[in-house]
């Protein structure tokens, strides 16, 4: 099963999936192993996304998006990871249009829309979201990012980490504490453009243990000026429940690539088995390997039926944000669960970065960490029992 067969998908959403895999296998793949090497792609492989309309693919036409919804968001993810774009531009693309461009459709100003949104959708900007810091991750009202209102503007200063799309990004919403006495009513996001911006420095790009064409980074923030008008939400201290609303699209997004990443762990691990040779019969045949198979075929499944479920109430406006958690942590766990069967079948050769096997599984592991750890969704889920 694969998310093409999944019954809210109709003949339109398998077009855009097949021309998007199509796409991403003939623009992105070639470059993967050039972009592992630098750790990021190429800055004008946004522009090329851009003008296929693989950007904000969920954000109306009037402001320059191509009018979808999550079902849109969803096949184009799904096809740029089996094109070969996981980490890179497909990865980068959901905090870009998934996350950041609905950040600015739900809370901008009319002003704000019709200024930003279409340079996202184009590729002319790219975007991030800096929510994590040194001493910060998932408890995000520990923030220590200040912005102090001087005149017209905000001056914000704070150091930030583990940023996606933190090399190229040019359009960040920063997480930051307007007032700091009031913990959660105290947080504020604020849009910095950093071009030719003064105290905005980008820090080194982090050597990962997966996701290695994927630019992530430290930001930090140095006295920088803004203007009091890239305040989302038009009043301070929104910012904390403003994350909150839209934590949930960004789990649903993490568990969709979970699904999709154990099915292609499932699909090349058959492959390998049937075509590995040991004991004068394939690695196929021997019992162990097909019940291990059987028993990651079933899991993927099971996750692939529960995304599914959570994106048509997603669209639907139904889903809650402990189903969006319960479908982040299970996905993911499943994932990890599923690549390391699938890598102890695939034997030496699993540990090999030229099979595709060893990225999954380097790949893999920070799905249970970003979003939100694990253990934080079991604690909002439980929170509602």
């Amino acid at each position: 099963m694969s998310i093409v067969s999944s019954s809210w998908v109709d003949d339109e959403l398998r077009i855009l999936h097949d021309s998007t895999l199509r796409f991403t296998q003939s623009e992105f793949e070639p470059y993967r192993q050039a972009w592992e090497k630098q750790g990021k792609c190429d800055r004008q492989a946004w522009r090329t996304a851009g003008a296929a309309g693989l950007l904000c693919a969920s954000i109306p036409e009037e402001y320059g998006g191509a009018g979808g919804n999550y079902f849109h968001e969803a096949i184009i993810y799904d096809a740029m990871i089996r094109g070969g774009a996981a980490a890179s531009i497909g990865g980068g693309n959901t905090v870009h249009s998934q996350i950041v461009a609905h950040y600015i459709l739900n809370y901008g100003s009319e002003e704000q829309r019709n200024k930003w949104l279409p340079l996202l959708a184009t590729g002319d900007r790219v975007a991030a979201i800096a929510m994590t810091e040194p001493d910060a991750g998932s408890d995000l009202q520990g923030v220590k990012t200040t912005a102090k209102a001087d005149g017209d503007d905000y001056v914000i200063s704070g150091a930030k980490t583990f940023i996606t799309n933190g090399q190229h990004a040019d359009f960040i919403i920063v997480v930051c504490k307007t007032d700091s006495s009031q913990g959660a009513r105290g947080i504020s996001l604020l849009v910095v453009e950093t071009e030719g911006l003064d105290g905005f420095d980008r820090g080194r790009n982090l050597d990962k243990i997966g996701l290695k064409d994927a630019d992530t980074s430290e930001l930090f923030f140095s006295d920088v000026r803004v203007p009091r008008a890239n305040l989302l939400g038009g009043e301070e201290g929104q910012g904390f429940f403003q994350l909150m609303n839209q934590l949930p699209q960004e789990r649903l997004s993490i568990a969709c690539a979970a699904a999709t990443i154990a099915e292609m762990a499932v699909e090349e691990t058959v492959r390998h088995t049937k075509d590995r040779g040991a004991f004068g019969k394939s690695v196929f045949d021997f019992q162990n390997t097909r019940f291990k198979l059987a028993e990651c075929k079933t899991e993927a499944t099971i996750s692939r039926a529960f995304v599914d479920q959570c994106i048509v109430k997603h669209v639907d406006g139904e889903l809650s944000a402990e189903e969006a958690s319960m479908a982040k942590w299970w996905c993911t766990q499943k994932q990890c669960d599923i690549v390391d069967e699938c890598l102890q079948l695939h034997g030496g050769y699993g540990y090999m970065w030229e099979y595709p096997i060893a990225r999954m599984y380097a790949d893999s592991r920070v799905q249970k960490i970003y979003g939100g750890t694990n253990e934080i969704m079991k604690e909002l889920i439980s929170r509602s029992l």
